[in-house]
């Protein structure tokens, strides 16, 4: 163990024993800890400059008491381990659980129980939290939320229902290998190796209904490429590996760099003077990747590849074939 985390620890029963109503004669603090009543004088100066009001009365039958103020035992935190705390449980929201309002109630209980000092501190740091207008939120039930974590911790087969399944046979329940319950932008996914398709998948836990009881234990795997999060930013993109875009393409806008790049994305901007600009810019198809350059009201001129020109040649004729129909009735 650390010294950093033998200190913690043992600040922790020095606080649990002074949390009991009565006074503590150093001496015999230092033999409940195993420490020296040098190390005692010491520790309890450093829980004074935490904040914890520690009252020493000198003489024989004197001791150490922690004055009363709090009916819970005090927290042993720092000032950015309170800083932590108080912004983990006001970002709440963006998570994208139903524990909001327990974070709340939570984030008062832990502020009620710290010294003065440490609450002022946590009372700094105060916030609202916004999801996203753009992409909702998809709320997940806690009850979901420990099933599948507790699956993934004891490495056990997990059995759920899924929905947004698109044939009937997929929507029988799903057996999977959990591996990595990862929470981004408001929504939760499960890794899991897919035990019925010898696949990775990557599930929504919104959608899923664990069954119980789990399935056996199994043996861990690697993701692809080694790293879960490079693993989901590749899916993410539509790719199967790399965390890149499986369809990339470049065009000249008949616009002011300035005015495509707050719009651009993860696309490259390169300013061409006259008010025109070059944009490199990604997407999981041709079409999606030319519907979205196409957005740009101005002229467009497809620099390559020639998938990406010929996507545009097909939306150019749904465009007009749609205009037409409308014309026509």
């Amino acid at each position: 163990m650390s010294s950093s985390g033998t200190t913690t620890s043992r600040l922790l029963r020095l606080l649990s024993l002074l949390q009991t109503p009565r006074d503590w004669p150093g001496p015999v603090l230092a033999d409940r800890l195993g420490i020296s009543p040098r190390t005692v004088r010491r520790d309890v100066d450093r829980l004074r400059e935490m904040g914890y009001r520690i009252h020493a009365d000198r003489g024989s039958l004197g001791g150490y008491r922690l004055e009363a103020g709090a009916e819970l035992p005090p927290l042993l935190l720092d000032e950015d381990q309170v800083t932590a705390v108080a912004a983990a449980l006001q970002a709440a929201p963006l998570l994208g659980t139903q524990l909001d309002e327990a974070a709340a109630r939570a984030l008062g209980t832990i502020r009620r129980v710290m010294p003065p000092r440490l609450r002022r501190h946590a009372d700094a740091l105060t916030f609202r939290a916004v999801p996203d207008a753009t992409r909702p939120a998809a709320p997940v039930a806690t009850d979901v939320l420990v099933a599948v974590s507790a699956a993934v911790r004891a490495r056990e087969v997990l059995r759920f229902d899924y929905t947004g399944d698109a044939d009937d046979a997929a929507r029988r329940p799903r057996r999977a290998e959990p591996h990595h319950l990862v929470a981004t932008a408001g929504r939760w996914y499960l890794v899991a190796w897919d035990l019925d398709r010898a696949d990775w998948r990557v599930f929504r836990a919104d959608r899923m209904t664990p069954r119980v009881p789990t399935g056996p234990r199994f043996a861990p795997r690697d993701v692809p490429g080694g790293d879960v999060q490079r693993f989901l930013a590749a899916r993410f993109t539509g790719s199967t590996s790399a965390a890149t875009w499986p369809c990339r393409g470049t065009v000249v806008l008949d616009l002011p760099a300035h005015a495509v790049a707050p719009f651009a994305g993860d696309g490259v901007v390169e300013d061409l003077g006259g008010g025109r600009c070059r944009l490199t810019s990604g997407s999981w198809s041709w079409t999606a990747l030319a519907a979205s350059l196409g957005r740009f009201d101005a002229d467009v001129r497809v620099d390559g590849p020639p998938e990406l020109r010929e996507a545009f040649a097909r939306l150019a004729r749904r465009y007009d074939a749609a205009g037409r129909e409308d014309a026509d009735r």
